[in-house]
């Protein structure tokens, strides 16, 4: 086993035994899974709109050199400028030089998981720039010094009482407010002053309009529109696959991208912007960047993993998911959790480092049922678990065992002996009890819970006496 899976398994374990998580957890099922329900049950035409998705993203993948130099140019043709970025590194640099082009001493930033893959505010604060989260789940586990835990609302492991701590820790006074709106005002005064104080307002991006070289962020607290209004430099940080042909694609997937993600028609606030300040304009950016990340993502386009790419973030996957709902986001140990996180992160961060988080699934089916994009979650993942079996980053036992079951396997007759005497012994050893409390080389389940003694015949016996 490697030593992320260790680590993996260990911070499973704490969080499973942790009370304060598990009751921030349980109102995800009648929050976002419950109100997702509704959305989608309002919207005969989803599924529809779900295939109409899927095809604009696949036919993106298919042309994606052409729309991204499409989107280049009308990006410069606006007035902004494109940064190409083959790596995390190569991100960071050019953020950071962009950032000292402008005399930044601090920047406001909106929520960007892309900012969290290449680990840009570390980055930034170790060479004396100062970022400060806007959006007010990701601006909570700022000061918490944590990362997010969800792809959509990073502090959803943090209850109320543990907010309040925190700003009665950081801010101004020292007062602790039980009462929820009183804490939001507080973060929206501590924050008001932030937005006119920064040189650099740093942003990521949903969408990326190819025709118009237009960028689409949607949020439903609006601090998006200050963070790239009011500072004089505006950079976006994004991913290639983030391109789209025309506002009306962008269109089909906002509308399956809002009810997969938070149960609403539409996210509050969808804005566009398209290149700096324009005379006549009252108000924006002088400047405009758009650092456009790679990261492993153009391997992936020719491979067995390329249907990833057609993830649009709605985290709908993470809350359907009956491991992330366990155990939530930290214990991954990586920017991206749940199944989607188990899919892409593999391809990013590397099989030793993340491989392991294939096997944090049931594969019941839930996540791919949901997913707006049709992506097969639990193929992808299953094809993870073969490339980490086959460059034998598994545990020596696990490999052994898979290697005896295939061994009878491929028996078929020496199979169907085996299950039937192993049949027949354990249910003469548990027919008084009907169930073992604990029994060997089954530890993962009756750790938890009992195992039901057999009853009866084999499932092949009993699927030839039927036919």
């Amino acid at each position: 086993m490697t030593a992320a899976a260790e680590r993996f398994h260990a911070t499973a374990r704490e969080a499973l035994a942790d009370p304060t998580l598990r009751a921030a957890l349980a109102g995800m099922e009648t929050g976002f899974v419950a109100k997702r329900a509704q959305a989608v049950a309002r919207l005969p035409e989803f599924d529809a709109l779900r295939d109409a998705a899927r095809a604009i993203k696949d036919h993106v993948l298919d042309n994606l050199d052409d729309y991204l130099e499409r989107f280049e140019a009308r990006v410069v043709e606006n007035g902004g400028h494109v940064h190409w970025c083959a790596d995390a590194a190569a991100a960071r640099a050019t953020v950071l030089g962009l950032c000292r082009d402008a005399g930044a001493r601090t920047v406001t930033k909106s929520k960007s998981m892309i900012t969290e893959e290449i680990a840009l505010n570390d980055h930034l604060e170790a060479n004396g720039i100062a970022p400060i989260e806007t959006d007010l789940g990701e601006y909570i586990i700022q000061l918490a010094h944590e990362p997010p835990s969800h792809i959509i609302a990073p502090a959803i492991h943090k209850t109320q009482d543990q907010v309040a701590d925190l700003f009665a820790a950081h801010h101004p006074g020292g007062v602790r407010h039980d009462d929820a709106r009183a804490l939001l005002d507080e973060a929206r005064a501590v924050l008001r002053a932030k937005y006119f104080a920064a040189n650099v307002g740093i942003t990521g991006a949903n969408f990326l309009i190819a025709d118009t070289g237009s960028v689409v962020i949607v949020t439903n607290e609006g601090n998006a529109d200050l963070t790239q209004t009011l500072p004089p430099v505006h950079i976006v940080v994004t991913s290639i696959e983030k391109i789209v042909p025309t506002f009306a694609d962008a269109a089909t997937l906002l509308r399956v991208l809002a009810r997969s993600a938070t149960g609403q028609e539409f996210s509050t606030y969808t804005t566009v912007a398209t290149g700096p300040r324009r005379a006549g304009d009252a108000d924006g950016p002088a400047a405009f960047h758009v650092v456009l990340l790679d990261n492993g993502r153009s391997e992936l386009l020719s491979g067995k993993f390329r249907d990833i790419l057609r993830c649009i973030r709605c985290g709908a996957c993470l809350d359907h998911c009956p491991v992330y709902l366990a155990i939530g986001g930290h214990a991954y140990g990586t920017v991206y959790t749940g199944p989607m996180g188990a899919a892409l992160s593999p391809a990013l961060f590397g099989l030793a480092a993340t491989g392991h988080l294939a096997e944090a699934s049931s594969f019941c089916g839930r996540c791919e049922s949901v997913c707006p994009m049709h992506i097969p979650l639990p193929r992808l993942m299953r094809q993870w678990r073969v490339k980490t079996h086959q460059q034998r980053l598994t545990p020596p036992r696990q490999r052994a065992g898979l290697a005896l079951w295939a061994w009878f396997a491929t028996r078929p007759g020496l199979y169907r002996l085996a299950a039937r005497l192993a049949i027949g012994l354990l249910g003469a050893l548990g027919r008084r009890r009907g169930r073992f409390r604990r029994l060997p080389g089954a530890g993962g389940w009756t750790e938890a819970r009992d195992m039901p003694a057999p009853e009866g015949r084999t499932f092949l016996d009993q699927w030839a006496a039927r036919r």
